[in-house]
């Protein structure tokens, strides 16, 4: 089966965060899980390079609007190598085959009847670059996402989108229970359909906002950032030309994917499936929504001094270690809290004490006793457990499966003390320690779609029977 999975693309405004990093590192582990289990798989990531934001984040450098984008982009996209990512493609918004996709997608909702001009006055956040309806303020009167920041009243003569005709569609879309996860924000998605939907503007007058994506036939106005950016998700795969037959074979014939964070339901699951019902393209299969990483009890800012950088993570601690602590010790769907001390915990607890450890010993014991490595196992199937954490987006709860493993050989040394044994009784002890050689090569294959290097890393030790240079180096 042909399976597409895709993150949003970060806003590249500033340097990637963490957040944006955990979630293309669960969008990893889901592409490398359907490559085990031999499925053709086309992972996507990007970058959102249009807009007000960026605008004035460029003018406040001293840049023009394409250099400040082609400078971020390249940090963005510099996480494929730091984090060992399997991306088949990256896409920017500003590439002009994009651009003609999101002119596409627009003429598409124009022909049907679902975009009209009005002039309007709404109360408008720079942070989320929208106008906010009253139910998405809060008690005073601030946008919820962006509490900080003063909304402001605007009055323009805009494109709107038809929303409120997809009333029934989009219900029908979410009726699918496997069509959100998880199930929560998808009752949060029905609850916001049901209450009622707005038509919402789509695009900026030109002369307060050239950076965009020109709207066809009216040279007077430019996209609004995120209807273009949600077409990368089309765009990505070669639509509408589909030279390739990507799009084709990944979204008209294939399952599709898509993961975002939980304060991205109503652009994900409600906006965008309105625009493919408008465009008349399939809607997406599945959404899934992360939860937010906080930092000693408070959410990430500049302003605080809590932001944690994934290049921090992985020039403290290294690739396989920052994937190993954003799946295991952050959850999944709700908001978590990380600090340095927290991740230099789990660090020394879990590899260097726990992981790197146990290869070390096991390995040291085989390319002392025994003669050869193992042959090459016979690729036996996983515990059904194991995919289904995979299958329902609980990292964490995989990474437990490998850690209960590592317990047990780790249990096991300590009951049986092949180092003696192999003493005492040699047969018997070379016959227990290339018994644990088979089981930390088990431990390898299971580590595949999470940790892939340190998992390529313990199988190659245990078939050339030579122990590693120590994975994981104790902190400084």
């Amino acid at each position: 089966m042909a399976r597409y999975v895709t993150t949003t693309l970060p806003y590249v405004n500033a340097d990637p965060h963490i957040g944006f990093a955990l979630e293309i590192i669960e969008a990893d582990v889901i592409a490398r899980a359907w490559r085990l289990r031999g499925e053709e798989v086309f992972f996507s990531t990007g970058a959102d390079e249009h807009g007000q934001k960026i605008w004035e984040a460029a003018e406040r450098a001293g840049k023009n609007a394409q250099e400040y984008v082609d400078y971020y982009a390249h940090e963005v996209e510099k996480l494929k190598e730091a984090l060992s990512l399997s991306t088949d493609h990256f896409i920017r918004t500003t590439d002009t085959a994009h651009k003609e996709a999101a002119q596409e997608m627009w003429r598409r909702c124009m022909e049907a009847g679902d975009i009209y001009k009005k002039s309007y006055t709404g109360r408008y956040c720079v942070g989320c670059e929208a106008y906010k309806t009253e139910r998405e303020l809060d008690a005073e009167e601030h946008c919820v996402l962006h509490p900080s920041l003063t909304l402001e009243e605007r009055t323009e003569e805009n494109y709107f989108f038809a929303f409120s005709k997809y009333t029934e569609q989009l219900l029908a879309v979410l009726n699918t229970p496997a069509s959100i996860v998880p199930e929560w924000r998808r009752e949060e998605a029905v609850r916001f359909v049901t209450e009622g939907l707005e038509d919402f503007s789509i695009s900026r007058k030109k002369e307060k906002l050239s950076w965009g994506v020109p709207v066809p036939g009216d040279d007077t106005q430019v996209m609004y950032v995120w209807f273009d950016a949600l077409t990368s998700y089309l765009s990505t795969l070669g639509w509408p030309r589909d030279g390739n037959g990507l799009y084709e074979k990944f979204w008209v014939n294939g399952t599709t994917l898509q993961m975002a964070g939980k304060d991205q339901v109503r652009f994900q699951s409600l906006m965008w499936q309105a625009m493919l019902c408008s465009a008349g393209i399939k809607n997406t299969d599945q959404v899934f929504y992360h939860g937010f990483i906080n930092s000693g009890g408070q959410r990430m800012s500049k302003s605080l001094g809590n932001v944690i950088s994934p290049y921090e993570l992985v020039e403290k601690y290294g690739t396989e270690a920052t994937r190993y602590v954003l799946l295991r010790h952050v959850h999944p769907t709700e908001d978590s809290d990380v600090t340095w001390e927290r991740l230099d915990e789990w660090y020394t607890a879990n590899l260097v004490n726990g992981l790197g450890n146990l290869l070390a010993r096991i390995m040291k014991l085989a390319e002392t006793h025994l003669e050869k490595g193992i042959d090459q196992p016979e690729e036996d199937d996983f515990d059904p457990k194991y995919w289904n954490s995979l299958d329902t987006f609980e990292f964490s709860q995989g990474m437990d499966l490998v850690w209960s493993k590592i317990q047990v050989l780790d249990e096991r040394i300590t009951r049986e003390e092949p180092f003696k044994l192999v003493k005492s009784d040699p047969e018997a002890g070379r016959k227990n320690i290339t018994e644990l050689t088979h089981e930390l090569y088990a431990v390898g294959r299971l580590l595949a779609p999470f940790m892939p290097d340190t998992s390529e890393r313990i199988k190659e030790a245990v078939l050339s029977n030579k122990k590693p240079e120590n994975l994981f180096p104790r902190l400084s």
